[in-house]
């Protein structure tokens, strides 16, 4: 029981790390492992990036009410 939970907590970390980047650099972030096809950098709409900001928000506030919920039950 008390294993399970360490695991949450430990795979967790990476993935708000990722989410947290995401919401403070998306311009980055939809760039990210595309920039080789590109031969000028690529400029990604308002939209798109807006779109991203509050999907990785949604995310975080998602998972975290998630992993509250698996932590204490």
């Amino acid at each position: 029981m008390v294993a399970e939970k360490i695991l949450i907590i430990i795979l967790s970390i990476p993935l708000y790390a990722v989410l947290i980047w995401t919401y403070f650099e998306p311009r980055e972030s939809l760039l990210w492992g595309k920039r080789w096809m590109y031969k000028e950098e690529p400029e990604p709409s308002e939209g798109a990036i807006r779109y991203t900001k509050v999907a990785s928000a949604i995310s975080i506030v998602a998972l975290t009410i998630f992993f509250a919920m698996s932590l204490f039950i």
